[in-house]
């Protein structure tokens, strides 16, 4: 089956269900198909910095059980841009070289990626500045990155979510309560309205579509005139207050993170209409857990695509669902795309077409 390769792969950003089942195909394609050698790197990049350099050798024994498993088995990571990582002393150095050498002195012959836009970015600048034969595989639970119609992890959050509404429901009819679950998605609205059509929510609100405090309360005083002494709400946690303002905590690092919207549309909606409201924050349970069967169909099939492109010898490329199918496409127009929710898109029309309150 051609010549004998040791490839390496790496998880990199934040974890997710998904990861373990792409591994899991890597290594049987690799291992099972073309007798080649895998290494899992520890750690993302932080693995390739350590002297010697931190790794596994993966074999399809050891990745059999990882189907159902979710995160990553490797290990990963979110901080630490390698091109100005932060030193103790405050300052930030470039260790870039530090991460080519160690793919080096593993004797690698190509590395598979898997990570979201900026790790991507990232993996690339390296690959290039070092010659590191890369393939990537799309990685986040916001579904942001523009050509790939899924990403690893996207799914499962979703269903995630939609099952915390569908327990929201009964909870919420039982009190006449205005039931609020804030999920992630980062800068896009993606597990919030898909989560909020298949949940049957009564309001979707997503940072690429503007409402008004006005319009969710008179949503939510027209359900009582009909009877409906009920609302179940589901908000992105990138949406802005009224004011236009991004709603974040910042932690003893001085780091900024989405945070609290959820409980400011609760206190307006008190305030306003005096409705019982209660905050659900999903956080990241949306992260972990068991894959759905289709995130492990689409991992599947991307960890075998992903081989073949080295098998082709055709690095500097990331695999896609598009169509029912895998594709690939550079690497560069991967991340350049960036994808919100398309405001005239089929989803919004449909929450639309369900009379399902926006916010406009």
């Amino acid at each position: 089956m051609g010549e004998h390769k040791r490839i390496g792969i790496l998880t990199s950003g934040g974890d997710c269900a998904g990861l373990n089942a792409v591994i899991r195909a890597v290594v049987n394609r690799a291992v099972g198909t073309y007798s080649w050698e895998v290494l899992g790197i520890r750690q993302a990049t932080l693995g390739l910095m350590q002297q010697p350099p931190k790794y596994i050798a993966l074999d399809v024994e050891k990745v059999n059980s990882l189907l159902t498993a979710g995160g990553t088995v490797l290990g990963t990571t979110n901080k630490g841009n390698p091109f100005a990582y932060p030193m103790a002393d405050g300052g930030v150095c470039d260790r870039s070289e530090e991460i080519i050498a160690g793919y080096r002195q593993l004797n690698l012959d190509a590395l598979i990626g898997i990570g979201g836009d900026g790790s991507l970015a990232i993996l690339r600048r390296l690959a290039q500045q070092g010659g590191i034969n890369l393939v990537a595989i799309p990685k986040t639970i916001d579904n942001d990155v523009g050509v790939t119609e899924l990403s690893i992890g996207f799914e499962t959050a979703v269903s995630i979510a939609t099952e915390a509404l569908d327990r929201l429901h009964f909870t919420a009819a039982s009190h006449n309560r205005v039931m609020i679950l804030e999920v992630m998605g980062r800068d896009a609205g993606h597990i919030a309205i898909s989560a909020g059509i298949a949940g049957g929510a009564d309001v979707i609100l997503i940072p690429e579509i503007p409402y008004t405090l006005d319009q969710v309360c008179r949503n939510i005083k027209e359900r009582q005139e009909q009877g409906k002494n009920y609302c179940l709400i589901v908000v992105s946690e990138a949406v802005r207050n009224e004011t236009g303002d991004s709603v974040v905590s910042t932690d003893r690092f001085g780091e900024c993170r989405y945070g609290g919207i959820g409980q400011y549309l609760a206190d307006e909606i008190c305030h306003r209409i005096g409705a019982e409201t209660r905050v659900t924050v999903l956080g990241h349970i949306q992260r972990g857990g068991t894959p759905s069967p289709l995130e492990r169909l689409i991992a599947s099939a991307f960890g075998v695509a992903a081989v073949d492109l080295i098998a082709e010898q055709k690095y500097d490329q990331m695999v896609t669902w598009q169509n029912r199918q895998v594709v690939s496409v550079s690497i560069a127009d991967a991340i350049a795309q960036y994808r919100a929710v398309d405001p005239q898109g089929t989803l919004v029309k449909t929450a639309r077409g369900l009379n399902i309150c926006l916010g406009d």
